[in-house]
């Protein structure tokens, strides 16, 4: 009876413990990938991370606020992702940025991509480039709390 007690309470330890765990960290230790230093990541790899994650978060958004049609979603979702919409966010960001965080961004923006905007300034698209690149940073970085929260600020221009 004892045996059972301790084998539960570790059951309910390594519940509790996954559930305490980032996704990221969760999912690295799943697939055996060692921890990298974040500062190591070319600032166009937190961009690629980055777009994906905040267009999902975007989603997540347009999903929550009940069903609707496919196309419909897609074009909210669209006016949201777009680079020059991502331009405008970042310009009200920057202020709160912490000092990494400003340094991730003028890194993503200043990167040499060979890709280039189909439907967006140069300007603008580099401007985007950074916001993402800071939005993968914090990704990786397991801080989602910090990166919804400059997501809803970014949201309200």
């Amino acid at each position: 009876m004892e045996e059972n007690l301790m084998e539960d309470k570790k059951e309910l330890n390594s519940e509790q413990i996954e559930k305490e765990q980032s996704l990221v960290s969760y999912l690295k230790n799943q697939f055996h990938q060692e921890n990298v230093d974040l500062r190591t990541y070319s600032p166009l790899t937190l961009a690629y991370i980055g777009d994906a994650i905040y267009e999902l978060i975007i989603r997540t958004l347009l999903v929550d606020e009940g069903n609707m049609q496919v196309n419909k979603l897609h074009r909210k979702a669209t006016g949201l992702v777009k680079a020059e919409k991502q331009s405008q966010m970042i310009e009200i960001l920057k202020p709160h940025f912490t000092e990494d965080e400003m340094q991730i961004y003028k890194r993503g923006r200043n990167a040499k991509s060979f890709t280039s905007a189909k439907n967006a300034s140069i300007t603008d698209y580099r401007r985007a480039t950074g916001f993402e690149a800071v939005m993968g940073y914090l990704y990786l970085g397991g801080e989602y709390h910090r990166m919804i929260d400059l997501i809803k600020l970014g949201l309200r221009s």
